[in-house]
């Protein structure tokens, strides 16, 4: 679930301009995290749960538009909102090719900015609640359950807690220990992780789950 302030991560390499804008969407009422480069940004962006990105295209280390690549490569659905200082048509396509939502032109208005990132938070929270499983399956968020084909099947809080955590990060694998801390209140054995997934399997189809020797699972194929 999404904190009171969402968090924002912002990877920008013109420190002053990172300071002015983490100031501001800190008043703005986010949880700012700050990059200075595209590794750095890379980094913090698969180990923590970002609502937004955005993202300086001109970055050392890592180039935004790498960066970008990266993350959807594995799996990191957060709206990105990429900035650049080219404002040519070739160079906002690759943009939004790369994987960024939005592109915005340095320099930029403030107002403007405020109201892409409103307005990304409001596209990303309506497609979060069907988070896709394979061809014609969704897992429903809202109603804890798994539309196939039109077919609704239902699930328990575990399943649902397990099954969402996967669907949220398609290509990360979990360890049994990460989702027993994500889908079990209480010190349960990793083996009700492996129980959990056995009952996922029955309903959704063996192949719907993957077991990633000596680490843990991740979506399969459906």
């Amino acid at each position: 679930m999404e904190s009171a302030r969402p968090r924002l991560l912002l990877v920008e390499d013109e420190r002053p301009l990172a300071a002015l804008l983490a100031d501001l969407l800190t008043d703005e009422g986010y949880d700012v995290d700050l990059a200075a480069d595209g590794q750095s940004g890379l980094h913090l962006a698969l180990a923590g749960e970002y609502q937004l990105m955005i993202v300086d295209r001109g970055l050392p280390v890592l180039d935004g538009l790498a960066l970008v690549n990266v993350l959807r490569q594995r799996g990191v659905t957060c709206p990105v909102l990429m900035l650049t200082a080219r404002g040519a048509l070739d160079d906002r396509v690759e943009g939004l090719d790369a994987g960024a939502e939005d592109y915005l032109v340095k320099p930029f208005e403030v107002p403007e900015l405020l109201a892409r990132l409103r307005a990304l938070r409001r596209r990303h929270q309506d497609v979060a609640s069907r988070l896709p499983l394979g061809p014609r399956r969704w897992l429903d968020v809202g109603n804890r359950r798994v539309l196939d084909d039109g077919e609704e099947i239902p699930l328990s809080v575990r399943e649902f807690a397990v099954l969402r955590a996967l669907a949220g990060r398609p290509m990360k694998v979990f360890t049994r220990a990460e989702l027993l801390s994500t889908a079990f209140a209480h010190a349960d054995a990793p083996g009700s992780v492996d129980a959990c997934v056995h009952h996922l399997r029955r309903k959704l189809g063996r192949g719907a789950i993957r077991t990633v020797h000596g680490l843990g699972y991740r979506m399969g194929t459906g």
